[in-house]
C-alpha cells in the first residue's frame, strides 16, 4: 500500500510505565498530540524546566550499544524502540515525555509502544508529509566491520537487513519490511532485543542492563557454562529465577516470536534510527550488518540530503518580491550582458555558510537554443558552468571585504558532472557554496538543481583581480 500522504498525530495523551532496559530506572512515558511540522520531540518532565530534545541526528551523543540523544547535560537513552513504533505507524508529530532519561523497556520490543499509540488513535492532519526522497544513491559503508547501508531511488519505503555473526549459535539472517502499513505491527513491532550469553557480564560491567531481564531480552548461548558457572552469573546479574541453558539456542529455552527474530529486531532498530532523518523517507534501504553507530552515520548521510532538497524546494516557492537580488541589483555588481548573463535572481545570501542560492529561468528564446539543437534544444553544459560560475562570483563580490569594481576569474573547474539535459521551461536553481579560501584565490563547490534534481555540479576555482592587471 502506498505510504500516507498527509501528516498524522495521536487524538489524546496515553503513557506506559516500566523500568529502563540499560539504566534501570523506574520511568513512565506519555505521548502526546502535537500540531503540523512538530516532529517527534523527547521532553524531560523530571527536570527544571521540562527541557527537550528535537529527535534529530544533530542531537545523537552516544551509540555504544543504545542511540542516546543530548543537549548539554540533558540524556535521553535508549530512544530507538519509541521512534520505529512511531515511524511505523506513520505518526509524524509527537511530544514525547519521560519521568527518567531512559523510556521503560517493556518486552523489549517497539510493540508495547505501538499498542499504547493505537489505543490513543491516530488523526489525519491537513497539512502534507514531507518526505526525503532519494533521487541519488546514499552509500555508508565501514570496511573494517564489513557494514553497508545503502539508500535507493525508490518511490516508496522498502527495508531489507542481512546480520551476520561468526557464531555458530546465530549465524547469518535477512528479512525485508515492503509495506510498512501492512507488515510493520505484525512481523517487526514484535521482535524483541538481545544479547549473547558471553555479552551480559561485559555489559553489566560497563553500567549498561541494569533493568534488563530474561522477559524483557533474548540471550543467545554461544557458549557451554556448568550449572555452577550459570548460578554464579545469576547472581551476579541479579536475576531472580534459576538459569539454565536449554536446547533451543536461547537461555532457559525462550521461544523465539519468529525464526529470524534477531534480524527483524535489526531491521526495528534500523527504522528508529533513521526516524533521526527528521522526514519520512521514500527509499529502498538495503542494510548489511547495521549497528546504531553505523545507522546513525547513515542518517547523517540522509539528513544532509534532506535538508538540501528542503532549501531547494523552500526557495522554488519563495516570491520575487522576497528575493535578496533582482535583476536590478545582479546588473550593478555582474559585469556580464546580453546575451551572456545567466543569472536571473538571487534569493539568498547566508554569510555564515557562505553560500549562495539564485535561478536562471530558460526560455526558448534563448538565443544558443537555435544552434544547440535545432530540433531538439538543450542547453549546453558549459553554459550551466557558467551560470554557476556567475553565480560563484555574486558570493565572492557580496562578501565583505570585496569592493566594487573588482572582476572574478576563474582558473579552474573540477569533477564536472552533467547528471540530465536542462531544457527550455526549465528553472535552474543555482546552489554555490565557498569551501575554500586562500589570499584572492577561492574554492567553490557548485551545483545546478531542476525540480529537486542535481543537473550539473563542479568545483570551481576563482581569483579576485582588479580589471587594469588583466
Amino acid at each position: 500500500m502506498p505510504l500516507k500522504e498527509v501528516q498524522r498525530t495521536i487524538r489524546e495523551a496515553v503513557s506506559f510505565s516500566g523500568v529502563g532496559l540499560h539504566t534501570g530506572n523506574p520511568s513512565t512515558i506519555t505521548f502526546y498530540p502535537a500540531p503540523e511540522d512538530y516532529g517527534y520531540r523527547f521532553v524531560r518532565a523530571d527536570l527544571p524546566g521540562s527541557p527537550e530534545i528535537p529527535a534529530v541526528v544533530d542531537h545523537v551523543v552516544d551509540t555504544q550499544r543504545w542511540t542516546v540523544l543530548g543537549i548539554d547535560e540533558v540524556r535521553v537513552h535508549t530512544v530507538e524502540h519509541v521512534l520505529a513504533a512511531l515511524v511505523g505507524l506513520q505518526i509524524d508529530n509527537c511530544r514525547i515525555e519521560l519521568t527518567a532519561n531512559e523510556p521503560p523497556i517493556g518486552d523489549g520490543s517497539a510493540l508495547p509502544f505501538v499498542e499504547v499509540l493505537q489505543k490513543a488513535g491516530i488523526e489525519e492532519q491537513t497539512r502534507a508529509r514531507d518526505f526525503l526522497i532519494v533521487d541519488q544513491t546514499v552509500h555508508y559503508s565501514n570496511e573494517a566491520k564489513g557494514v553497508d547501508l545503502v539508500a535507493l531511488p525508490l518511490d516508496d519505503f522498502r527495508v531489507t537487513v542481512m546480520i551476520e555473526y561468526h557464531n555458530p549459535a546465530l549465524g547469518s539472517q535477512h528479512t525485508g519490511l515492503f509495506d510498512l502499513e501492512k507488515e510493520f505491527v505484525d512481523s517487526f513491532a514484535p521482535a524483541r532485543t538481545f544479547a549473547f550469553l558471553t555479552e551480559i557480564e561485559q555489559l553489566r560491567e560497563q553500567g549498561l542492563i541494569k533493568g534488563g531481564n530474561l522477559e524483557n531480552a533474548i540471550v543467545i548461548v554461544d557458549k557451554e557454562l556448568t550449572r555452577e558457572e550459570l548460578q554464579q552469573l545469576a547472581e551476579r546479574l541479579g536475576l531472580q529465577e534459576s538459569v539454565f541453558l536449554g536446547d533451543n539456542g536461547t537461555l532457559n529455552d525462550k521461544p523465539l516470536r519468529f525464526k529470524n527474530e534477531p534480524a527483524r529486531h535489526k531491521l526495528l532498530d534500523l527504522l528508529g534510527d533513521l526516524a533521526l532523518v527528521g522526514a519520512p523517507i521514500k527509499a529502498q534501504i538495503l542494510a548489511a550488518r547495521p549497528g546504531h553507530a553505523h545507522n546513525v552515520e547513515f542518517a547523517r548521510k540522509l539528513r544532509q540530503l534532506y535538508l538540501k532538497q528542503k532549501l531547494v524546494r523552500k526557495y522554488q516557492a519563495k516570491k520575487a518580491k522576497n528575493a535578496e537580488l533582482d535583476i536590478s541589483g545582479i546588473l550593478k555588481i555582474m559585469p556580464h550582458r546580453y546575451p551572456f548573463l545567466l543569472v536571473d535572481r538571487i534569493v539568498q545570501f547566508d554569510q555564515e555558510e557562505q553560500r549562495v542560492i539564485g535561478y536562471k529561468n530558460v526560455t526558448f528564446n534563448e538565443p544558443f537554443f537555435q544552434g544547440h539543437f535545432p530540433d531538439k534544444p538543450i542547453m549546453p553544459g558549459v553554459l550551466i558552468i557558467e551560470a554557476m560560475a556567475q553565480a560563484s562570483g555574486l558570493l565572492i563580490l557580496h562578501s565583505d571585504g570585496f569592493q566594487e569594481g573588482k572582476l572574478v576569474v576563474f582558473t579552474g573547474i573540477d569533477k564536472a558532472k552533467f547528471r540530465k539535459p536542462v531544457v527550455p521551461g526549465d528553472q535552474l536553481f543555482l546552489d554555490v557554496r565557498l569551501i575554500g579560501k586562500r589570499f584572492n584565490t577561492f574554492v567553490l563547490d557548485a551545483k545546478a538543481i531542476v525540480d529537486q534534481h542535481v543537473v550539473a555540479q563542479a568545483e570551481l576555482r576563482a581569483a579576485v583581480v582588479n580589471p587594469e592587471d588583466l
